[in-house]
C-alpha cells in the first residue's frame, strides 16, 4: 500500500481520486481490517468491545496526506482523513527492519472512534463475570478453529438453558 500511495504524491484529495485507491487491489487488505479492541477500564469494572466499521472509514476518506515528522516516527506514514479533518486510519512505512508496529495498515482506536461500531452497545459491567472478559481477551487472539470449538459450547451451554427453561 505504501508504495503504491507514494506514486500518487504527498497530499491526495478529490472524491474520484479516494476511490480510485480504495478501489485499487493494493487496499484490497483495507476491507480485512482485524481489529476488534477490548477496551475497558479497570477501576470501573468496565469493558466496551468494538469493531472498525471499513466501509463507513472507506466511503469517508476525503484526504490522504503524507507525513514524515512528528511523535518520534522513524518511518513516514500517509494518514487518512475525513471531509471535517477526523484522523480516520494511516498506512505505514516500515522496511524490513521495522516491527510490525511500524508497517501496514492501522488505525488508533482513540484517534478513530467515529469509524468502530460497539458489539456491546457501550460500556458493560464485568464486575459479576470475570470469566466473561477472559473469554473475550482469548478469543481476541484465538484462531477460527478455536473461535469454532467455543462457538459450539456455547451454543450447547444455551441450549441447555433453553431446555431447562421450558421444564420449569
Amino acid at each position: 500500500m505504501f508504495p503504491f500511495l507514494r506514486k500518487r504524491g504527498d497530499k491526495i484529495r478529490g472524491r474520484e481520486a479516494i476511490l480510485a485507491i480504495m478501489n485499487d487491489p493494493a487496499f484490497d487488505h483495507f476491507t480485512n481490517i482485524n481489529v476488534l479492541p477490548l477496551i475497558y477500564d479497570e477501576n470501573k469494572m468496565q469493558c466496551n468491545i468494538i469493531v472498525f466499521n471499513e466501509e463507513k472509514a472507506k466511503q469517508s476518506v476525503s484526504e490522504i496526506r503524507y507525513l514524515t515528522q512528528g511523535h518520534g516516527r522513524k518511518y513516514p506514514v500517509y494518514r487518512f482523513y475525513d471531509d471535517v479533518g477526523n484522523y480516520i486510519c494511516e498506512v505505514r512505512y516500515g522496511d524490513a527492519a521495522a516491527n510490525a508496529l511500524q508497517r501496514g495498515l492501522w488505525t488508533h482506536t482513540k484517534n478513530a472512534l467515529k469509524y468502530f461500531d460497539s458489539l456491546t452497545n457501550g460500556w458493560i459491567d464485568y464486575s459479576h463475570n470475570r470469566v466473561l472478559v477472559q473469554l473475550f481477551s482469548h478469543a481476541l487472539v484465538a484462531t477460527a478453529k478455536g473461535h469454532k470449538s467455543a462457538l459450539k459450547k456455547i451454543k450447547e451451554d444455551i441450549e441447555e438453558q433453553k431446555r431447562l427453561s421450558a421444564l420449569s
